[in-house]
């Protein structure tokens, strides 16, 4: 007698046992937990224009893969703004004085003969700007880009006065040589501080109660106040923190340079702001990462680097970061499902004005 088998006839599929329905549910489960990070990960504009700037550098200027010092100089220098800018945009605001303040904060520490007496004063400017930016915008309520727009001209007027309208030496020059030197590797000083600074405002703003209410902040400010949340003493947090971040960005500067330059730091600012954008930062708050401004900054400082070494002017430099700022602003998923309501909104109301009475 022939044994029967549980194998459906005709090719039919299996019968479903509970060990198989139980795979078919996790895989379900896992691909939807997958799709549910990726879509709350900002960093994929970032990932794209890194990779084309790698792929393009690597063909037309492979001597920036090779000039370490230069090339992860540059991005430091953007980098330490755009962490800053990212405090500050997580929130809803913005901070136009970055540039202004690294400038001046530099002229401040170049002014006095003591080199670390003067790093404590150019740090201690920093703050104090990033509080009286605060001020403008909490207390007297003025918007935040027309106040710190006003301290942009304000304060590089005030680096000028100091200054002379000339650059300041710096009294120890010895100690500015030394700083430029590499400490491990091809890593100078400025990139390990960068280094510090990422892990620092890393931890901030995904451990510590007070850096994860900046998202808060800016996701919904009526909503964070009504649970409680003080959003004045986190937006001049913010502030301070961006303006702290700019005067170390021109103590770096000027001891690497063994010189304030009043002048300084006028082309950080959108190298700076675009890196914090295309990493994923959303202007009106609520959303970023801090990874996603290192991606930024990644790609525009080899960008930068390798123009520069292609023999392209400053000026047209900022035209190709112009661009890409413009094209990272666009292709924000949320402009995009706002620019496809509009459009079907349009289309629905020609419809309707079409379709007689």
């Amino acid at each position: 007698m022939s044994q029967q088998t549980d194998t459906p006839q005709g090719g039919g599929a299996p019968e479903a046992t509970p060990q198989t329905m139980q795979l078919g549910a996790a895989r379900g489960g896992f691909l939807s937990q997958l799709r549910v990070t990726l879509a709350r990960r900002t960093e994929g504009r970032g990932l794209a224009l890194l990779t084309v700037v790698v792929i393009a550098a690597a063909i037309l200027e492979p001597v920036v893969f090779t000039s370490y010092q230069v090339t992860l100089g540059r991005v430091a220098l953007i980098g330490l703004v755009a962490l800053g800018l990212t405090a500050v945009i997580l929130m809803g605001e913005l901070d136009l004085s970055v540039a202004s303040t690294l400038a001046v904060s530099g002229v401040v520490m170049a002014s006095i003969p003591d080199i670390w007496l003067g790093v404590l004063a150019a740090l201690a400017t920093g703050l104090i700007i990033g509080a009286i930016n605060a001020f403008f915008v909490v207390v007297v309520g003025i918007n935040s880009f027309i106040a710190t727009l006003g301290m942009l001209f304000a304060l590089r007027g005030l680096a000028f006065v100091l200054s002379d309208e000339e650059p300041v030496r710096l009294s120890n020059i010895d100690a500015g040589i030394a700083f430029g030197t590499p400490l491990l590797g091809p890593l100078t000083p400025r990139v390990l501080l960068f280094i510090a600074a990422f892990i620092a405002l890393q931890i901030f703003l995904s451990r510590v109660k007070a850096g994860r209410e900046f998202y808060a902040v800016g996701g919904n400010r009526q909503a964070a106040m009504d649970a409680g949340i003080p959003v004045r003493r986190r937006i001049f947090t913010g502030f301070m923190i961006s303006g702290f971040v700019a005067a170390l960005a021109g103590v770096i500067n000027t001891l690497e340079r063994t010189a304030a330059d009043p002048t300084a730091g006028s082309t950080v600012l959108l190298a700076s702001f675009a890196a914090a954008i295309i990493g994923g930062v959303l202007l009106n708050g609520g959303r970023g990462s801090v990874l996603g401004t290192l991606i930024g900054a990644l790609a525009l400082g080899i960008l930068q680097v390798s123009l520069t070494l292609s023999g392209v002017q400053v000026d047209i430099q900022d035209i190709f970061i112009g661009v890409i700022l413009l094209l990272a602003v666009i292709t924000d998923p949320a402009n995009l499902r706002a620019a496809l309501a509009g459009v079907r909104s349009s289309f629905r109301s020609r419809e309707k004005a079409q379709t007689p009475v």
